[in-house]
């Protein structure tokens, strides 16, 4: 479920250490993707926020120019659905796993040898 977008570009921007401009700029060239209202206005999530964050640190502490920044966020984007999938496919693994035992466990029938005298050593 997506975050709800809390912020309008103004807020954003601050939060962000941003400009608003930078923000539209942004969001002309793909980079961020923030929420909208029915009357069109711009309403930015927390996430949308760290995203804007991370972009401020790879152009002015890593000088990345955009087309850079946005190989990296489309790399952590796909990062990212990885992770998730893998979580998913470890859950999955984890609950057939207990499944099998538990089948084991019922198909498990105890042997004890009889001691009877004459086949005694």
């Amino acid at each position: 479920m997506p975050e709800r977008g809390r912020y309008m570009i103004s807020i954003a921007a601050e939060l962000a250490g941003l400009h608003p401009q930078t923000l539209r700029m942004y969001e002309s060239r793909g980079l961020v993707r923030p929420a909208r209202t029915p009357g069109g206005t711009r309403l930015y999530s927390e996430g949308d926020v760290e995203r804007l964050r991370l972009i401020q640190r790879l152009t002015t502490e890593l000088g990345l120019n955009l087309a850079g920044v946005a190989h990296v966020l489309r790399l952590e984007d796909e990062l990212r659905r990885v992770r998730a999938r893998m979580e998913d496919l470890e859950r999955e693994l984890r609950d057939e796993i207990q499944l099998t035992h538990k089948h084991y466990r019922r198909e498990i029938v105890l042997y004890e040898r009889s001691q009877h005298p004459a086949t005694r050593t």
